[in-house]
């Protein structure tokens, strides 16, 4: 007797922080509940290389992908940080309503400045940022990210104490959800 075998196919999952659809390859559709995708933000970006990871949930028949993890590459940074620069970086923890996020900043500075001036803008940023997340659940976190709201109003903040060339989150991602 002959056993059936089962064909893979194409399912449609949306990713609607991105407002964009795409296709996962498995068999059955429980196969793809809590898989991790990942998808490459560069063009809709404008060139800012940016990885983001999303986890695969299903209600109903419709699969969608929320938002874990976003990520910008080593050499987009890399390229950002000229000769005669400083950089500043950092890794906190914050909780917004709904989740525990890890926030990684990255600040490079116009010119070479004082190790005082980097400490000042570091804890500046923390405490702004810490500041910012409270109120808000990850998902508006994940979409002022990409839109660059998030980081334009930090940039404006630590202006005071020293004029950025860039003010990047170089990582953002969820530890625990509530």
């Amino acid at each position: 007797m002959a056993i059936a075998k089962k064909k893979k196919k194409f399912w449609e999952v949306s990713i609607p922080i991105i407002k964009k659809e795409t296709q996962l390859y498995a068999m059955e559709l429980k196969e793809l509940e809590g898989r991790n995708i990942t998808y490459d933000l560069t063009r809709l970006l404008r060139g800012k290389n940016a990885l983001l990871t999303a986890k695969i949930k299903i209600s109903g028949d419709k699969i969608k992908a929320t938002p874990v993890e976003i990520k910008l590459l080593p050499y987009f940074l890399k390229k950002m940080v000229r000769k005669g620069t400083n950089y500043v970086e950092d890794s906190f923890s914050a909780t917004c309503k709904d989740a525990t996020v890890r926030i990684k900043p990255l600040l490079v500075t116009r010119r070479k400045v004082s190790r005082a001036v980097r400490k000042a803008l570091r804890e500046k940023a923390r405490e702004e940022l810490i500041k910012e997340v409270k109120n808000k659940n990850a998902e508006d976190l994940f979409e002022e990210l990409l839109q660059n709201r998030l980081q334009k109003t930090l940039s404006l903040k630590l202006k005071k104490i020293y004029p950025l060339s860039l003010c990047e989150i170089r990582v953002f991602k969820i530890e625990k959800s509530k």
